[in-house]
């Protein structure tokens, strides 16, 4: 809850911790559509744009860092959603509700640092492609 001073407005700290509640609730939420992109029945692009989206919101490795304070968080609360609610509206309801099962089980489970490990390779070795390509299109040596 924010917390309103006559003199302060709303404290900061209740902001950001609000920010970081949401951001958090955001994430759990991308566990339903990682289900749903594993279903057999999942439609193509909404299968594609939802591996896109779970990559973004579990990878440790953001647009804006997180720490950044407000601003860190707003990639979170925007590219996030955005994709989440796309992706929602292109799945069938049938693979969305059995997805929602399989998360809430999930969800009890402890963090997997081997994922992560694999993303922050996934996202290092992108890195690496990139700055090659952008050296070798400038014609740099």
């Amino acid at each position: 809850m924010l917390k309103y001073t006559a003199t302060k407005g709303i404290v900061l700290t209740d902001l950001l911790n609000l920010l970081k509640e949401q951001a958090a609730k955001l994430k759990r939420h991308t566990l339903t559509i990682y289900f749903a992109a594993k279903d057999p029945e999942m439609p193509l692009l909404p299968r594609l744009l939802a591996i896109l989206i779970v990559a973004y919101a579990l990878s440790p490795i953001d647009l804006i860092p997180d720490f950044i304070p407000i601003i860190g968080y707003l990639d979170d609360l925007v590219i996030v959603p955005l994709g989440l609610a796309l992706v929602l509206r292109l799945t069938p309801q049938h693979i969305i509700e059995t997805a929602k099962l399989r998360a809430e089980k999930e969800a009890e489970k402890p963090v997997n640092y081997y994922a992560a490990a694999v993303f922050v390779t996934i996202w290092l070795v992108l890195l690496v492609y990139l700055l090659s390509y952008l050296k070798q299109a400038l014609g740099t040596h």
